[in-house]
């Protein structure tokens, strides 16, 4: 994509700071630029037409730009697609950084240095954009692939995951890799907790665009080369490798309980909450899949009761000795 070709939409409720934000982009070389006075105007053009970089004004009536941020997320995550999302702000300093990244924003700029630093500021948003479009068109392809390949064994039709026996080949091989190169192999199953109770008073329909979502969300939040399987209609597993075993504790998972659990997800029937329990296990190499996999799943109804990530005790004898401080589910655990 060349960069003049890049849809920017500019939301200000201040014509003086949109026209600025304009001046600065079309002396950058950049064409497609179009304009919203509110962030709800913002919102209803991007339904209409998406684009590739939002410029907001963070302090605005009605809807701030956190809010418009957090809406867009939403929308993206429904339309399996990503908006890059820059601030103006007044606001300075580390609260106002942390503030904005933990709801999604990519990039803020202060008003007070916004015509030296937003020109540089976008275009290096517009080589991100480029990349990630690369990055979901092979996505993309992939997916394709694995929708052509649901008559086998080890894919699910649905969300393009790997099944249980996918799974256990996983870990089996992350479990060879610790044994071999170091650091720990770690099983996280995670419970989609009243999915019985839910599709009956939703339909089958609407749960399967719900578990859509939450897969797509799960994908996002983990590493690339972790595997992510569908084990059953309401249970998902995530096996990863650790570089040592202190690192497969559940306050390392805080983050990806709280993506999963802290927002509502979008189907054709409105948004919808799922609550997720998660409980873990890890090995150094010793383990076996299955065992690993019995370890977790004994642990998940601690999780359902305590609303908390859980780590289920390991039967393997050397991590004990290894790590005595590896925590159970009944100690330790979030």
């Amino acid at each position: 994509m060349n960069f003049a070709e890049m849809d920017i939409l500019v939301v200000d409720d201040a014509r003086f700071s949109a026209a600025v934000v304009n001046r600065t982009l079309a002396a950058a070389g950049y064409t497609n630029i179009r304009h919203a006075n509110s962030a709800q105007d913002a919102l209803g053009q991007l339904a209409q037409q998406p684009a590739d970089l939002v410029v907001a004004d963070w302090l605005m009536p009605g809807m701030d730009g956190l809010e418009l941020t957090r809406r867009i997320r939403q929308n993206d995550e429904a339309s399996n697609r990503y908006t890059y999302v820059l601030l103006l702000t007044a606001r300075e300093g580390v609260d106002a950084l942390q503030q904005a990244f933990d709801q999604g924003v990519d990039d803020f700029v202060s008003k007070s240095s916004m015509t030296e630093q937003l020109q540089h500021r976008v275009m290096a948003a517009d080589r991100i954009i480029q990349r990630h479009n690369r990055v979901q068109t092979d996505y993309q392809r992939m997916l394709s692939f694995n929708r052509q390949l649901k008559k086998q064994a080890l894919i699910d039709p649905l969300t393009g995951f790997g099944n249980r026996q996918d799974n256990l080949r996983a870990l089996q091989n992350t479990l060879r890799q610790a044994e071999k190169r170091g650091g720990a192999a770690c099983l996280i199953l995670l419970h989609l907790e009243q999915f019985e109770v839910q599709q009956k008073e939703r339909g089958a329909k609407v749960m399967q665009q719900g578990v859509l979502a939450f897969s797509r969300r799960l994908r996002q939040s983990v590493r690339p080369l972790d595997s992510v399987c569908r084990i059953q209609p309401d249970l998902f597993a995530l096996v990863t490798w650790q570089p040592h075993l202190n690192h497969c504790e559940p306050s390392g998972f805080r983050r990806l309980y709280e993506s999963l659990n802290h927002r509502a997800y979008q189907t054709a029937a409105g948004f919808i909450s799922l609550h997720v329990s998660m409980a873990l296990t890890a090995s150094e190499g010793a383990a076996s899949p299955e065992a690993m996999f019995g370890q977790a799943a004994e642990a998940l109804p601690l999780s359902v009761a305590e609303k908390r990530i859980v780590a289920a005790a390991t039967s393997d004898k050397e991590n004990k000795e290894a790590q005595p401080d590896i925590p159970s589910a009944n100690k330790g655990a979030l």
